[in-house]
């Protein structure tokens, strides 16, 4: 785990679900915010359509693409008075610091797996907008949580439950609805 969590760090009400593509963050955020009683947004549907489309082509979103779909994430939490788990790529330490700027409280679930498992898991969903052509870009993008960023490293070959369980427990102070 990085980061402080201590009662005397600011205390976090809501989550990010961050990872690579096929990484399991829209199931594992649904199951954390069902655990918490919170609302879930999966922030793929916050993509503006352009976002989508590119993709969709095999062509890797940049800064520019992300950076109002990050401030979207952002100021959703900071409008939310209650718990909040958005599932959301959160692939650069400059992305998580943008969602941050929106509400500093916010605690990071990073899940983290294998390019192995991860392709076999995008090979299993087809009809996504996101082509395997993309997972080494995101790969590559990919920056660790650092110390001080609040958070938490779960592997995704662990069952969903467990990956529930560290994240709540990573998030002490999530308020409980």
């Amino acid at each position: 785990m990085t980061g402080d969590l201590t009662p005397a760090a600011a205390a976090p009400r809501h989550i990010v679900v961050m990872g690579v593509t096929s990484c399991g963050k829209s199931t594992v955020g649904a199951a954390i915010a069902e655990r918490l009683g919170a609302e879930f947004v999966d922030g793929d549907s916050l993509h503006p359509q352009s976002n989508i489309d590119k993709m969709a082509s095999g062509t890797p979103l940049n800064d520019d693409d992300r950076a109002p779909w990050l401030a979207e994430i952002g100021r959703r939490f900071s409008a939310s008075d209650a718990a909040l788990v958005i599932a959301c790529s959160a692939l650069k330490r400059s992305y998580r610091d943008l969602i941050r700027s929106g509400d500093p409280s916010v605690v990071f679930v990073h899940l983290h797996g294998s390019r192995e498992l991860l392709a076999s898991r995008m090979a299993a969903r087809p009809g996504h907008f996101m082509p395997l052509s993309l997972l080494d870009s995101q790969l590559e993008t990919l920056e660790a949580l650092a110390a001080d960023e609040a958070g938490v490293v779960v592997d995704i070959a662990t069952p969903v439950e467990e990956i529930v369980d560290v994240a709540v427990a990573a998030a002490p102070h999530v308020s409980r609805v």
